[in-house]
């Protein structure tokens, strides 16, 4: 088990939030300022939609690096449409710029192999079980 992902309420702010995350610098969050917030860091949907966004660019780099090809970087572009998300619709169309790769086949393996990244599997094929206490 990993230790828990700690967040603790800014005190001198409506809704931001420090996120502690075992051994690494502290993370924040907030929420857009037409819901009260400050706009001062990532929201939760942004954090959910950089979630995916770094496990396929992370996914796609150790691949290449396995078949030692020449990706040079990575960029990944994630584009939410929430619009429907009351109605249970969460929309994210991602585009990968592949640095260095030319080569068609390269490009689509690498593609292809971006789908298969672990927070992808876990968005659209895991059952989540979140179990909620107070102490």
């Amino acid at each position: 088990m990993h230790p828990p992902i700690v967040v603790i309420s800014e005190r001198n702010s409506v809704f931001r939030q420090r996120i502690e995350v075992h051994g690494m610098e502290d993370l924040y969050a907030d929420v857009p300022a037409v819901v009260g917030g400050d706009e001062s860091a990532p929201d939760p949907h942004d954090y959910f939609d950089i979630a995916l966004g770094t496990c396929k660019a992370i996914t796609v780099q150790m691949y290449a690096k396995r078949k030692q090809w020449p990706l040079e970087g990575i960029t990944v572009k994630v584009q939410r449409d929430d619009s429907e998300e009351r109605k249970g619709v969460y929309k994210l169309s991602v585009t990968l710029s592949l640095h260095g790769i030319s080569d068609p086949e390269q490009r689509a393996k690498l593609e292809d192999i971006s789908h298969r990244c672990p927070i992808q599997r876990l968005m659209t094929q895991a059952t989540i079980d979140i179990s909620t206490h107070t102490e």
